[in-house]
Order: structure tokens, then C-alpha cells, then sequence
């Protein structure tokens, strides 16, 4: 069997690296969640970032205090409140520079410099699984 070109086994490299990339941001997309109480503070809900409620706490009596329009006013204040305070903090984690992985280019300008015709493939700072 013919031995692969490196460029090829480095784009290979890559896109593995890049779908390794992309399955982190998600699941840091996916434990993002909000808990912003309504007004009244007796109503609070749990709210990823696409604004699906995974929770809901209704303190005690709260049924009985308010009317059921009165009612669902506070559950659905409480919710768009706690999507937006989620949609803030994907903002604020996505965009945070800390979290960046090291460029690609940067690693392939490194893998070509030292790299020799057989050499193994770019390294982006992680082992294969």
C-alpha cells in the first residue's frame, strides 16, 4: 500500500482535531443553564440555553396565592427572565479567549518544521482516545 502524502495525513490530523473541537463546544453549550426566579421569587425555573425548561420549582402555597392566569404570568416571566440570563452566559463563555484552544495553524507550522517525510502526524495537544 502506498504511503499517504503528509499534507493529506495532516488534513486528516486536522479534521479529527476539528471535530474533537466541535463535541467540546457542545457539551460546554449543553451544561450552560439558567434558575432566574419570577417577581414574586415563589416560582423558579431551570432553562438551558434553546429556552427547554428542565425544571421548574414552585414554593409552597404558590398555587394557592396566585389565579391560574396570575399563575402562568409568573412561570412564563420567570422562564423568558432565565433563557435570556442563559443566552447571556453562552455569550460570555463562548467568547471567553482563556478557553481557546491553541490556533491550528500554529501546530501545523510547528508539525512542518519539525517534521521529516515519515514523520507522525501534527499534535494538537491531546492524545487520541
Amino acid at each position: 500500500m502506498r504511503e499517504l502524502h503528509p499534507d493529506v495525513r495532516a488534513g486528516l490530523a486536522m479534521k479529527r482535531e476539528l471535530q474533537h473541537r466541535f463535541e467540546a463546544i457542545q457539551e460546554r453549550a449543553e451544561q450552560i443553564v439558567a434558575r432566574r426566579p419570577s417577581p414574586s421569587g415563589l416560582v423558579i425555573p431551570e432553562v438551558d440555553i434553546h429556552g427547554r425548561l428542565r425544571d421548574l420549582y414552585l414554593a409552597p402555597g404558590t398555587c394557592d396565592r396566585f389565579g391560574s392566569h396570575e399563575l402562568v404570568a409568573e412561570i412564563m416571566t420567570a422562564i423568558a427572565e432565565s433563557t435570556a440570563d442563559a443566552r447571556r452566559k453562552y455569550h460570555i463563555d463562548m467568547n471567553d479567549i482563556s478557553l481557546l484552544p491553541r490556533p491550528l495553524a500554529e501546530a501545523m507550522r510547528q508539525w512542518r518544521a519539525d517534521g521529516a517525510p515519515g514523520s507522525r502526524e501534527p499534535d494538537f495537544g491531546k492524545s487520541e482516545k
